[in-house]
């Protein structure tokens, strides 16, 4: 059975379910139904909150499991929590960074760092926070 999809594969607008059918007698129901938050949720986002759910909610745990910075694993948090739309207007967060974004800034500062442009101390830190932009 293919689960529900999130958002409309041709335009990204969001899908509305207007059937339903029994598995056993197969009577039919249309009608406009809603979703649920969770089947709205991406695969990265559904994948992170399931790991969080299997680590009790202990974002040190989850940090050791993905192999990422404590600070990345907060934002990547904050994110699913946004998407989830549990987040006031004023409260969202930045937009989470995916690995080929990190790595792209990984490698420019290095490239900055060769070329002399920018100091070993200054590209550290600027490691240090790298998830959390």
């Amino acid at each position: 059975m293919a689960k529900a999809l999130a958002a409309c594969p041709v335009c990204e607008g969001a899908i509305q379910i207007s059937e339903l059918e029994c598995t056993k007698c197969h009577a039919t129901i249309r009608s406009t139904f809603s979703t649920c938050r969770f089947c709205r949720l991406g695969a990265e986002h559904l994948a992170f909150i399931e790991l969080f759910l299997r680590c009790e909610g202990n974002l040190s745990r989850v940090e050791k499991e993905l192999n990422l910075s404590y600070p990345t694993v907060r934002n990547r948090l904050s994110a699913a929590v946004a998407a989830l739309g549990l987040l006031g207007e004023d409260e969202a967060p930045p937009p989470m960074l995916g690995e080929s974004q990190i790595m792209e800034k990984r490698r420019s500062l290095l490239d900055s760092l060769a070329r002399g442009e920018i100091s070993a101390e200054a590209v550290a830190e600027a490691l240090k926070h790298i998830g959390q932009q």
